[in-house]
């Protein structure tokens, strides 16, 4: 049985979950690795990672470098003497970072590996219109994304989820999994299996503000998954004349004889806004004009007018 020296590394509120478990599991984390502290807000009032704020919830020492080569830190991380790293939601590490501990480095993505590496595959699952996702424990190799999977848990995408329900779900399904690929390197015991690499690879590229630019001329459900795969944050978008919105919802309306309308959009100016797509009509449900609070529809009416 391993005696498991664990540094974990990850930023955002997605490892959190990952972290505690370790730690209520009794595992020994030595070290954690974050981002460096950023300041943020009006008031650019310097905030913690989650991750940090964690670690330091439990009392386990913060390593928050700058640069992932430098020998300060290449020399601190040698200095915990861990055996096993583990990364959720983190930089790509150099070789010299992850080659590290004897047993070596693993990470969580939360895609059933190898569709959708990168680094938005939470996004592109839903944008791309799939019906199932899930998360994988591999280790890691040279390539990003492609080293042996450890273990896999599938997760459904339900018609409703948008990128945020999702996140939610495989945040805790994610953490399940880390615990269960450590309690399987402690017995030694665990399958390595190399990525397959045969038949059509789906791509999860990071997400600019350019991405997120709604393109109406694509079909009606193309429209609606694409809103659900990018809400509640980056956030879809369009320009209604000079000024953009952020479309967090729409749904596709029932069919009627207005279907044939060669109108661009039609409303009532109180209770719908119906924009026109290749093979039919969206209904915008919930948005957020320049300079104000997200609104439903009716709200937006309520004040403003197209």
């Amino acid at each position: 049985m391993h005696d498991l020296r664990i540094i974990f590394m990850g930023t955002p509120e997605f490892a959190v979950p990952s972290l505690e478990i370790l730690v209520e599991n009794k595992y020994n984390v030595v070290a954690v690795v974050t981002a460096p502290d950023k300041p943020q807000g009006r008031g650019q009032k310097i905030t913690y990672s989650p991750v940090k704020e964690c670690a330091l919830k439990y009392n386990i020492p913060v390593l928050q470098p700058d640069k992932l080569k430098a020998p300060e830190f290449i020399s601190a991380l040698k200095s915990y003497q861990a055996n096993l790293q583990i990364v959720v939601a983190f930089r790509m590490l150099p070789e010299s970072v992850w080659s590290m501990p004897s047993i070596g480095t693993f990470n969580l993505h939360a895609s059933l590996l190898p569709q959708y590496r990168g680094a938005a595959p939470i996004n592109w699952a839903i944008i791309n219109g799939e019906k199932e996702t899930g998360a994988t424990t591999f280790f890691l190799k040279h390539e990003i994304d492609t080293g042996s999977i450890i273990f896999q848990v599938k997760e459904p995408i339900y018609e409703d989820d948008n990128v945020g329900t999702l996140y939610e779900r495989l945040m805790k399904k994610g953490a399940e999994l880390v615990l269960k690929t450590v309690r399987a390197i402690e017995q030694n015991n665990y399958p390595l299996v190399p990525q397959p690499e045969r038949g059509a690879l789906k791509h999860a590229p990071k997400i600019f503000k350019e991405t997120c630019e709604i393109q109406w001329n694509k079909k009606s459900e193309e429209v609606r998954n694409f809103v659900r795969g990018l809400s509640p944050y980056p956030a879809a978008w369009t320009h209604f004349g000079e000024k953009i919105f952020k479309i967090f919802k729409v749904s596709i309306p029932p069919a009627t004889d207005a279907q044939l309308s060669t109108e661009p959009i039609r409303t009532d100016h109180k209770n719908y806004l119906h924009i026109r797509t290749s093979d039919g009509w969206v209904a915008i449900d919930e948005l957020q004009p320049e300079g104000k609070k997200r609104m439903s529809i009716q709200e937006f009416f309520r004040g403003n007018k197209l």
